[in-house]
């Protein structure tokens, strides 16, 4: 029924425009509002919000969420404050302590607008709410006449920047926290330290800056192939915050309606700490600060000595005295203990405690920091790592492994906020790999982070009450500048945002879509550099080998979408033919397919090449046999016609961790041919390099082969994930079998293996 009403009253809002006179008047668009408000209802006409508009503001709560409204929009200023309510043409600010905290309630009339709260967090979320009212184009301000009374499903509501792998400037935060607060957001969690850099002034141990914020410059080489530095070699990569830097990002965060929690890791992913101070490991030796991928963690904090404990008592102090969040975080997530199994302090500190194992070590370490850290009016939280041992009763867990850790926190009576790596870490792909930034593996599409719930089905009453909410997570490694992290935080940002704020019964995926387009011109009003992977269609083929056919499936993110399609020369347009159905193709082809809305195409184009080559369905030998863990769809992978992606796990690829690699091909009966490839990915940081050599030889009888070409291509380090068809042409030559023989990098820069990924072999 409410939506009928909503639909209604939209319509004879559009009418009432229609008829105004006003040549300067806005169009009013469909209401939109991110999050989804708890309850709306739409009335007629509208209220101008314009430099005659006075603002009643009894207080300096109110005053302060006023000015946040002032400085969003266009011919408005602190002038029109008023201590009086007028007959008309106002916003008044009203305090009502039955409002629960951080709701609001909004009413819009032709005469006026009230706004209700109860504290300050709730006037913000109010004046969001206007700001998203207001239309896009600028000019003239109308607002559809409205009642809105709205509050938060969940209290924590986050979003985690990681700022130690790869450091953001401070005006950045800032920005930061408004588009938040735009979303209404309330948690903006800091992670600070890790073993890649320090970004925190502490005054009482200086080197925490001067050592550790800055690394040797490795950004040429790939993050997770970068080599081991030299403890004497001086960094100068990084930056860090001063304390006047996180003052003023703490006080922007308040007047936004956002707490600050600052994350200080403990007891490992700490190398940065090490460096500056080797006291305060077990082995004492020097280290420096890593400029990439680091495992396993075994230079972390001794938990034996009474030293490492003054010393971090010491930072938590400063850093106490710069966030008044009452949550600390303190990581606690992958140490590596092996130190501590042979360490003379940590043995003797078990003895002392009566400790069995490094585990109960670990779970001391963090009792104790809890201790501190409430004896000073503060909550301790970290990764759910902290739950191994035994955790204090006061202790907030941070659920990233899954649900599972905060559904046993929560079963244990802890608080619980969940961000499980599969739908909550923004630093995996939103999109296709091969259209996207450098990313984590893994996909976590907006439409996945909108159907994410906090609360685990199988939970009693009693857990559910402890799950505080959920937040996102951007680790850094491959974030290199403010671009890439804006991209990867938006849009799926305000999906979430939606999901932690709104009722259940207010979240639907269809319902959230249709926004999907207001949202996006928001976002480039705000001029936020946002991807718009929702659109993108995507394909996936099946190969019929009785029939020599591929299936073409299309899809995208947005239901119901128009997806249209074009094959070879034809022009995709919105005359191209409507998608509605898997289709057959059985000859080289090249399909481009796109969404179209409103007669043009939205989002990113497909381009998909499906070549019907010589060597299609021939059978192939290979001499080692390649790896189980990536065997594609059996022998016949690489003579498919189907091209893998940067997506290593998509079941396109054949790979091996041989030296060499010989593979030969049956084409039945003598064959006239002009040239072989072969189409291969480089992933440093994954272990998968490009061959150094590749070579192809020719057969009448697959005994006598003769060499008919070589390509020789010396390492070369690559940041990125690469894809490449590696060519080799000839003069016509007749042959019944081919033999491609592969030659793999011998000894990879940071050790290991080195993986070859092969996914067609392709004959012309």
């Amino acid at each position: 029924m409410n939506v009928i009403i909503k639909v209604i009253a939209v319509i004879s809002l559009f009418s009432f425009y229609a008829c105004e006179e006003e040549s300067n008047r806005d169009t009013l668009q469909e209401i939109s509002i991110i999050p989804e408000p708890a309850e709306m209802t739409i009335g007629d006409g509208s209220f101008k919000f314009d430099s005659k508009t006075k603002i009643v503001a009894n207080n300096d709560m109110q005053k302060q969420a006023a000015n946040l409204l002032i400085a969003s929009i266009d011919n408005l200023n602190d002038n029109q404050f008023s201590s009086e309510i007028p007959e008309s043409n106002y916003l008044l600010f009203e305090t009502n302590d039955k409002i629960l905290a951080e709701g609001y309630e909004l009413e819009i009339t032709p005469d006026a607008i009230t706004i209700k709260a109860n504290d300050h967090n709730g006037f913000v979320h109010g004046i969001q709410t206007i700001s998203q009212l207001i239309p896009i184009s600028g000019g003239n301000h109308f607002l559809p006449t409205l009642t809105i009374k709205d509050q938060p499903r969940f209290q924590w509501r986050g979003l985690m920047l990681d700022v130690s792998r790869h450091f953001f400037e401070k005006e950045y935060i800032l920005k930061t926290i408004e588009r938040m607060s735009y979303f209404k957001l309330n948690t903006l969690h800091l992670h600070l330290i890790d073993d890649q850099g320090w970004r925190i002034e502490i005054k009482k141990y200086p080197k925490l800056t001067e050592v550790g914020a800055f690394r040797v410059n490795q950004e040429d080489k790939h993050w997770q192939a970068r080599p081991k530095n030299d403890p004497n070699e001086k960094g100068t990569f990084g930056g860090f915050y001063t304390q006047e830097d996180i003052k003023e990002i703490v006080a922007h965060a308040s007047k936004y309606g956002i707490t600050v929690i600052p994350e200080i890791e403990m007891p490992a992913h700490v190398t940065s700490a090490i460096a500056s101070y080797p006291e305060f490991s077990c082995l004492e030796t020097p280290v420096a600060v890593p400029s990439g991928g680091l495992w396993p963690i075994t230079d972390i904090y001794c938990a034996g000595k009474e030293g490492t404990f003054e010393f971090l008592e010491d930072v938590l102090v400063e850093v106490m005295d710069l966030f008044p969040s009452k949550y600390i975080h303190i990581g606690g997530d992958e140490a590596t203990k092996t130190n501590w199994e042979t360490c003379d302090d940590c043995q003797n500190r078990m003895k002392q405690e009566g400790l069995d194992n490094t585990e109960e070590l670990q779970s001391y370490f963090v009792k104790r920091i809890e201790k501190f850290l409430n004896s000073k009016g503060r909550i301790l939280i970290g990764w759910d790592e902290i739950l191994e041992g035994g955790l204090a009763p006061g202790a907030t867990v941070m659920s990233w492994r899954g649900t599972k850790g905060g559904w046993e926190a929560s079963e244990q009576g802890h608080d619980v906020v969940m961000t499980p790596e599969s739908h909550m870490y923004f630093n995996m792909y939103q999109g296709e790999a091969d259209h996207e930034p450098l990313a984590f593996g893994g996909y976590t599409t907006m439409s996945k982070v909108y159907h994410f719930d906090p609360i685990v089905d199988s939970m009693s009453a009693e857990q559910k009450n402890h799950v505080l909410g959920a937040q996102a997570n951007l680790w850094s490694e491959y974030i290199t500048d403010e671009d890439i992290s804006e991209y990867m935080i938006f849009p799926r940002l305000p999906a979430l945002a939606e999901v932690l704020w709104s009722p259940k019964n207010k979240t639907d995926w269809t319902n959230f879509s249709k926004k999907i387009n207001p949202l996006f011109q928001r976002l480039d009003k705000m001029d936020v550099n946002y991807s718009k992977s929702v659109y993108a269609v995507t394909s996936n083929s099946q190969l019929d080998t009785a029939k020599n056919e591929l299936t073409i499936s299309l899809k995208n993110e947005i239901p119901n979408s128009e997806i249209r399609y074009a094959l070879n020369d034809d022009e995709l347009n919105a005359e191209a033919t409507k998608y509605t159905a898997p289709f057959l193709i059985n000859e080289s082809a090249t399909i481009q397919a796109a969404v179209f809305e409103n007669g043009k195409p939205v989002g990113r184009t497909l381009e998909k090449e499906f070549n019907f080559h010589k060597a299609f369905g021939k059978n192939l030998s290979y001499n080692p046999r390649y790896h189980k863990s990536y065997s594609g769809t059996g022998n016949k992978t690489l003579v498919n016609v189907i091209r893998g992606s940067k997506n290593f796990h998509d079941k396109q690829w054949l790979a091996w961790l041989s030296p060499e690699v010989e593979i030969i091909m049956d084409m039945v009966e003598s064959t006239e041919m002009t040239s072989v490839s072969i189409g291969s990915m480089e992933n440093q940081g994954s272990g998968i390099y490009f061959p150094i050599k590749f070579e192809v030889f020719l057969s009448s009888d697959g005994g006598q082969f003769d060499k008919v070409g070589e390509i020789s291509r010396p390492f070369k380090n690559n940041v990125l994930s690469t894809l490449e068809h590696f060519k080799i042409s000839f003069e016509k030559q007749n042959a019944q079998f081919i033999k491609v023989k592969i030659t793999n990098l011998g000894s990879p820069p940071k050790g290991g293996g080195a993986w070859i990924f092969l996914d067609e072999i392709t004959v012309e």
